[in-house]
Order: structure tokens, then sequence, then C-alpha cells
């Protein structure tokens, strides 16, 4: 890969991060609401986000574990940034949707 195609592959990491984050937090405000139904399906959906995420990452991981010489990119750092704070996001958010669940406010 070169340093071009790493830098498309960051951009694509933040995207779908984004992506889960805004569903993520929209999904709280619906707990807020006491729409647990919507909260969970936009959960759900974050969660393919972050599938679609992590997909691009190990896309990169295979081909540098095959010997690939990867070269560094900000952007990719910046993605993968993105990504590990979106998946401990969908942990928080988990919690507190059981906690508004038990009417917790």
């Amino acid at each position: 890969m070169n340093r071009e195609e790493i830098q498309l592959l960051g951009f694509e990491i933040v995207a779908y991060a984004g992506d889960a984050r805004s569903k993520l937090l929209e999904a709280l405000k619906a707990a807020e609401a006491g729409d647990f139904a919507k909260a969970e399906a936009l959960v759900e959906e974050a969660g393919g986000c972050i599938a679609e995420a992590h997909q691009s990452q190990t896309a990169m991981l295979a081909k540098e574990a095959a010997g690939e010489d990867i070269p560094y990119s900000v952007t990719m750092m910046h993605g993968q940034d993105h990504l590990m704070t979106t998946i401990l996001l969908k942990d928080v958010i988990h919690h507190l949707i059981e906690l508004y669940k038990r009417g917790v406010k």
C-alpha cells in the first residue's frame, strides 16, 4: 500500500467512526426521551458502522502482518483514534441507556 492508499483508508475509518458516533449520541437522546426501541436501533446501526471501520482497519493490518511495508500516516493515526474512542463511546452509551431504562437520571 502506498501513502495515498493509507490516507484514504484513514479517511474511510474516520467517516465510518464519525457516523457511528453520531448515531450513538442520537441513541442517547432517544433514551433520555424514553424511546428505548429507537435508542437500541441506533446503537445497532452504530455497530454496523463500527464494523465497516474495523474491516478497513483489518485490511491494512493484514497487509502489514504479511510483511508489506505500510507508510506512516497522520490521517490513519487520526482514524484509529476516532475508531477507538467511538468503540469506547458505544460501551458507555450502552450502560447509560440501561440506566435510563431503570429510571436513573
